[in-house]
């Protein structure tokens, strides 16, 4: 985590792409570190008001004795509101597949959703080509469990059902 966070910044620095140029945007959750979660998304332009994202997520964290390793993905459809696409106010419909290992003491099994929701955010690209993207919304996630040994773990709270999906992405514009 530590290695990709020091790469976001790096390039952050190297960069020389202006904002009115900007047609895609390489990103990092910071604040999902805590989480010990790995956050990258990439998103591209298709037109004057529009953009396709997708993120990708790598996670082995712990939640009250319970831990969850593995992935996630998120494509992402984003609509701009009276700016041009990757910089401005935007709404943005997503789906989210998850696929996790789930142990909890000797409980262990494989727990795997689909889902998808509603983001409102603004993400500002600056002529650094800094890019700051603020967002959140509602979602909901139904999975299936599939247990390889001992009982299955309750789990509902953390992955499963309805949620907000929040977060701070900070990256490049290029």
């Amino acid at each position: 985590m530590k290695k990709i966070l020091l790469i976001a910044f790096s390039l952050l620095i190297l960069t020389n792409a202006k904002a009115q140029e900007a047609n895609n945007t390489v990103k990092i959750n910071p604040i999902s570190a805590l989480l010990r979660t790995g956050s990258v998304f990439y998103e591209r332009k298709l037109n004057e008001n529009s953009s396709l994202q997708l993120g990708a997520a790598f996670t082995g964290f712990k939640l009250d004795g319970t831990s969850f390793t593995g992935i996630a993905i998120t494509p992402e459809y984003r609509h701009y509101f009276g700016q041009k696409a990757v910089n401005g106010v935007y709404v943005g419909p997503f789906l989210r597949y998850q696929d996790y290992t789930v142990k909890d003491g000797s409980n262990e099994g494989n727990y795997t959703s689909f889902g998808g929701g509603l983001v409102f955010g603004r993400q500002w690209v600056w002529s650094s080509g800094f890019v700051l993207d603020l967002f959140f919304g509602p979602s909901y996630n139904n999975g299936n469990f599939k247990l390889k040994s001992g009982n299955e773990p309750d789990i509902k709270g953390g992955v499963d059902g309805f949620g907000i999906r929040t977060g701070i992405s900070l990256g490049i514009g290029f």
